[in-house]
Parts: C-alpha cells; sequence; structure tokens
C-alpha cells in the first residue's frame, strides 16, 4: 500500500512540477518515461497514470513495472 501511495505522489510531482520532482532518482527514473509515454492522457490525475501504467503492463519498463509491484517473480515461464 505504501508503495502506492508514494508512487502516486511521485507521479503527481511529476505532472504538477517537473523541474522540481519528488522522490528518488531511481523513482523518476523507472516510471516517467513510460507515464509520459503511455499514459500522457492522464497527466495530472496521478490516480488515472497509475491505473494506466498497470493496465498498459506489457508496454512499460521492467523497473516501472517492478515500482508497481507488477514484476514477474518466476521470471520466463517454462514450456513443459
Amino acid at each position: 500500500m505504501r508503495i502506492i501511495l508514494r508512487l502516486s505522489a511521485l507521479l503527481a510531482f511529476f505532472a504538477l512540477a517537473p523541474a522540481f520532482a519528488q522522490g528518488t532518482p531511481g523513482q523518476r527514473e523507472a516510471c516517467e518515461a513510460d507515464a509520459n509515454r503511455v499514459c500522457e492522457a492522464y497527466i495530472p490525475d496521478a490516480v488515472a497514470i497509475e491505473r494506466c501504467l498497470r493496465a498498459n503492463a506489457g508496454s512499460i519498463s521492467t523497473a516501472c513495472k517492478a515500482e508497481l509491484g507488477l514484476a514477474s517473480a518466476g521470471g520466463k515461464k517454462r514450456k513443459h
């Protein structure tokens, strides 16, 4: 839950004041480009951006997926 709140706040800062965006450099690096590329229509609504990123998980970076908790723990699926 904390990561969702932190990411929502982070994305809101990106939308409202890009030059003064808060959060760690890793957090900014993880999702900022994906939010601008995939979810541009939802800026500045941080909640809508997060929903958009989750809905478009196949189109976002591995780092952003990890920040959103979408990264697969098992890696690639095995063929049986």
